[in-house]
């Protein structure tokens, strides 16, 4: 059985702290904690679980306060977590054979990471994250937000079915410190951007709204010879979306059907071509769109998986199309499954009630 170390950095976490050990209590060897200038109860409820309490002086980067946790451990194995993620019972257990049972040939072990969640506490995005690495191959974090393991494919990956979940509240207000941290990291090192760091600044500023700036952004990822399929799939999603926004339809459009030429077509695209076609009326085309985009295949192509473009939007959309077609049988269908991950949502349950009368 293999040793396991788990490093955390943490900062005024004491509403969460305790839940995430609590829900992992008993796997570690040994618990790492750097605090980088905690103001609350967070260092004393460290001490209840480990001794192991290192103070880091924050500098902006939190590949830098990554690093040094990782430089603490010294078992087998190190695992990551943030103070607001947990494990649910269920992925404990698997979690606990997988230490029992990983073999030494693995350098790498990935994890599925839900990221959001909806009122119903529907998924609504999930990612592959690398979750543990073998300490003696001594991986670095790398970026100054939105930091990410730096692996390369000579690495033996063990692709796991362990869920960590994120339990940021849905209310949690969107903060700027990420943002202003890249702001002022691009106005000192703009020539020492790498592909991530332009890809997490134009999610920051896609998140805050400011478009046409995320667009630069965005765009620029794309000119790398870097980018990875998935990424590049999520990318060009993200860019669509901004022309969307910003009201440049023909330029979405060219995006979704350029994405195209790089994979099947991902449930995310599909919807938007199923909105294109609803637009202009044309319901049998849109319909095919979005029975594509239920259908299709759960590949992990696209880097940050968007769970609401294959669950329930495309059965809402199906709904409004065939009962423009007159299909209301197919429509009431429809419906019925949107409220299987909706079930008070205010229009599907107008929609039930009118084909009701209708049928």
């Amino acid at each position: 059985m293999i040793t396991l170390s788990l490093c955390m950095i943490v900062k005024d976490e004491e509403r969460t702290l305790e839940k995430c050990l609590e829900s992992i209590k008993g796997i570690p060897d040994e618990i790492i904690i750097v605090d980088t200038g905690s103001i609350d109860r967070t260092k004393k409820i460290a001490r209840t679980w480990t001794q192991k309490i290192f103070d880091f002086e924050w500098n902006d980067n939190f590949s830098d306060a990554r690093n040094f946790s990782f430089n603490q451990a010294s078992m087998d194995y190190i695992l990551w977590l943030d103070a607001d993620d947990i494990l649910l019972p269920e992925d404990y257990q698997k979690l606990l054979r997988l230490k029992q049972e990983l073999q030494e040939e693995y350098d790498v072990v990935s994890m599925i990471y839900h990221a959001g969640f909806d009122q119903y506490n529907n998924v609504l995005t999930s990612i592959l994250r690398n979750r543990i690495v073998k300490r003696e191959k001594n991986f670095k974090w790398c970026g100054v937000v939105h930091e990410d393991l730096d692996i390369n494919n000579t690495y033996n990956t063990y692709e796991s079915n362990i869920v960590v979940t994120h339990t940021k509240g849905p209310t949690d207000k969107i903060s700027s410190r990420n943002l202003k941290i890249y702001e002022k990291f691009y106005k000192n090192n703009a020539d020492k951007m790498n592909l991530q760091d332009m890809f997490h600044y134009a999610r920051e500023l896609h998140s805050h709204k400011q478009y046409r700036q995320a667009i630069e952004f965005y765009s620029k990822c794309l000119e790398s010879k870097e980018i990875q399929l998935p990424h590049r799939l999520f990318v060009m999603h993200k860019l669509a979306s901004c022309y969307y926004l910003i009201g440049n339809f023909e330029k979405e459009k060219e995006i979704t059907l350029h994405s195209l030429e790089y994979d099947f077509p991902q449930p995310e695209f599909c919807c938007r071509l199923g909105e294109m076609f609803i637009k202009k009326e044309q319901f049998p085309q849109a319909i095919f769109w979005y029975k594509q985009a239920l259908e299709s295949s759960k590949s992990n192509s696209i880097f940050i998986e968007q769970h609401p473009f294959r669950t329930w939007l495309p059965h809402k959309q199906l709904a409004l199309c065939h009962y423009h077609l007159g299909n209301y049988q197919n429509s009431l269908q429809h419906n019925n499954e949107v409220l299987k991950y909706l079930p008070n949502d205010k229009e599907t349950l107008t929609n039930i009630m009118v084909l009701k009368s209708i049928l």
